[in-house]
């Protein structure tokens, strides 16, 4: 009886949660698909961040909910120096956060967006050279390394990063550009 109680309870669980997901999920078959994982506080998450941004030859694509991390930040601003096309799209809290790396970013001529479409813009990824997805709950802060206990994977799909650059090109579309701490 008792486990019939808990199935039943589960069962209806498992049909609200059904009803109320997000049916626009796209299946990527991701076998053989390269990947690092890392974890935090101390898992060296920021290092393998920078050392894929010290790789990318192209292009690099930024969505992040809370951005303070100094080496992630000069590791953008060195690829924007060499010619990679950077671009960095942040949650509304970057305007007001005392300590955000956009102004940083947007003085170093890299274009950086807010996005205030939503009550959180909480994604956190780069896309590299369209090849290369970082993402996780790993925040792009110091924090995040130090402090939290956080994950962060590095995976190396065309196709994963396809359905990451189109999603970043969505939030894009309706991102407002940074102007700077007025």
């Amino acid at each position: 009886m008792r486990i019939t109680k808990i199935l039943s309870i589960g069962l209806v669980f498992l049909f609200f949660f059904a009803a109320c997901s997000n049916t626009q999920a796209t299946d990527v078959s991701i076998n053989n698909t390269p990947a690092q994982v890392y974890f935090s506080p101390h898992g060296g998450c920021t290092d393998a961040i920078v050392k894929e941004i010290s790789r990318a030859k192209q292009e690099i694509l930024v969505q992040a909910y809370s951005f303070t991390s100094k080496e992630i930040a000069k590791a953008l601003v060195d690829a924007h120096k060499r010619g990679v096309h950077t671009e960095i799209i942040l949650d509304k809290s970057n305007k007001s956060q005392k300590y955000s790396a956009a102004d940083f970013t947007f003085n170093m001529g890299i274009p950086t967006c807010i996005d205030a479409e939503h009550a959180i813009a909480h994604n956190k990824i780069m896309v590299i050279d369209k090849e290369t997805v970082i993402t996780g709950s790993f925040n792009f802060t110091k924090a995040a390394e130090d402090k939290n206990a956080e994950n962060l994977l590095i995976l190396k799909s065309k196709e994963l990063a396809k359905q990451y650059v189109d999603n970043w090109n969505g939030h894009k579309s309706h991102s407002q550009g940074y102007k700077g701490r007025q």
